[in-house]
């Protein structure tokens, strides 16, 4: 069993390493791949010092499994090399997410879909993971017609960059800027560049990577994403209208029976999901659910979970998990 990790020099590749370890993930050799400039680093896992290679290279060594976390132009380039030599690649960048021809997969909804002729896998965006392990349990007995979601992202999302921004301005030092404004003390409703529709981008793998994980078109989904100066994960507050009537007792049954989620639900004692708490976690932690007294079949719900994590490093190597149980590599 030969691994890849590509993209192991950035901030999602290094929470796939931890993953990797607490998961024990097995393997008979690691190949840690990142673009030209890292090749050469050393980088410690399980009491072993490895040294970055590049991509090339590790094409060459024809891995049976390739975890990607290193872009999409990246990924659109060398996804189809690995997958040449027999490698599968489960891919974490939006760079075949929409395409038709490619599995789009949360575990714990759709692994399923999966086959030994699937090369190439996509990983969802974060936003979406968090939201869909949620929501498929309720869209199986409701049955889901129309999503308003707002969300409050971690700028963990954008990358080291913004994580080095807010720390320089926390302290009130100059430095390089991933955002247009200052995220210390501010909100910025910009996630992602704009599209020709007002939306942003991830506004709109919201929108487009729900109704393919949940295999269904006929859902309307409308989004607002939001960056705040938060570390631990995403937050989300979904409305949620229902094609039947609901019952909030058995809403909370579903979610606290569902894989990957933990119902933490309980306003007499201020108890609610908060990226502090999901920080480093695995679970998708979902509170505040209350029936919307505006309209009928409608309920409100507050979803949180570390976007590195499920989000992107674990989500991904959950679905190797898959294939490996599975012999389907």
């Amino acid at each position: 069993m030969k691994l890849a990790v590509v993209g192991a020099t950035g901030m999602v590749g290094n929470v796939m390493l931890q993953v990797l370890e607490e998961r024990n993930f097995p393997f008979d050799e690691l190949l840690l791949v990142a673009s030209e400039r890292s090749v050469g680093k050393k980088i410690p896992f399980k009491g072993k010092e490895y040294t970055v290679i590049g991509l090339q290279e590790a094409v060459d060594q024809k891995p049976d499994v390739a975890v990607f976390s290193a872009g999409g132009g990246t990924s659109l380039e060398w996804a189809p090399k690995f997958a040449e030599v027999g490698t599968t690649v489960v891919d974490n960048s939006s760079a075949w997410r929409m395409d038709p021809t490619k599995k789009l997969v949360v575990p714990e909804i759709n692994a399923n879909v999966l086959t030994k002729e699937d090369k190439i896998i996509a990983n969802p965006n974060c936003s979406t993971i968090q939201m869909v392990v949620a929501l498929a349990p309720l869209h199986k007995k409701y049955g889901i017609k129309r999503l308003v979601i707002s969300t409050y992202q971690s700028i963990t999302g954008t990358g080291v960059k913004a994580v080095k921004q807010l720390e320089n301005e926390f302290k009130g030092e100059k430095g390089e800027m991933a955002y247009a404004y200052q995220i210390h003390k501010n909100a910025i409703p910009q996630c992602d560049v704009f599209e020709e529709n007002g939306y942003t981008k991830e506004e709109m793998k919201l929108v487009r990577e729900t109704k393919k994980i949940l295999n269904d078109n006929t859902i309307a989904v409308t989004a607002t994403a939001v960056r705040i100066p938060v570390v631990g994960g995403h937050s989300e507050s979904i409305n949620i209208e229902f094609n039947s009537e609901v019952d909030i007792a058995d809403i909370k049954k579903l979610l606290s029976e569902s894989p990957g989620v933990v119902l933490q639900d309980n306003p007499a004692t201020s108890d609610y999901p908060m990226p502090l708490y999901a920080h480093g976690k695995d679970d998708v932690f979902v509170g505040r659910i209350r029936l919307d007294e505006s309209q009928p079949n409608t309920i409100n719900m507050w979803v949180v979970s570390d976007n590195l994590r499920k989000g992107a490093a674990t989500n991904t190597i959950q679905i190797a998990e898959y294939l490996l149980k599975n012999k389907l590599i």
